[in-house]
């Protein structure tokens, strides 16, 4: 094997390897993007101290369910949990289950 030869495998295997890497790094982003999305949904919006936009987020909660939340909170205090909830005007209990999954109550 002379010397070009041995230059040539070199660089096509460099090459090669570079195309495998890019390939994978091209998948990451979408892969890491995927993997904070699904973090980002799992974020807990902290009931009491959400704004009114924040509870509108919620799925099912509109703006008079979130100024009955805040109404809530203001004059009674902290909601404590997923049963306290069913407390708030307009909310039963299957809306507080489904509110629950999505909020915190710290």
């Amino acid at each position: 094997m002379n010397m070009k030869s041995i230059i040539f495998s070199l660089i096509c295997t460099c090459g090669a390897f570079g195309l495998h890497a890019a390939v994978n790094s091209s998948a990451n982003p979408v892969k890491s993007t995927v993997v904070e999305a699904k973090s980002a949904a799992k974020q807990l919006v902290s009931i009491n101290q959400a704004s009114q936009q924040q509870l509108e987020a919620i799925p099912g909660i509109g703006a008079k369910k979130a100024q009955a939340i805040l109404d809530y909170i203001k004059d009674k205090g902290p909601i404590k949990n997923q049963q306290q909830l069913t407390e708030v005007k307009g909310i039963g209990e299957k809306m507080a289950a489904k509110i629950a999954t999505f909020v915190s109550f710290s």
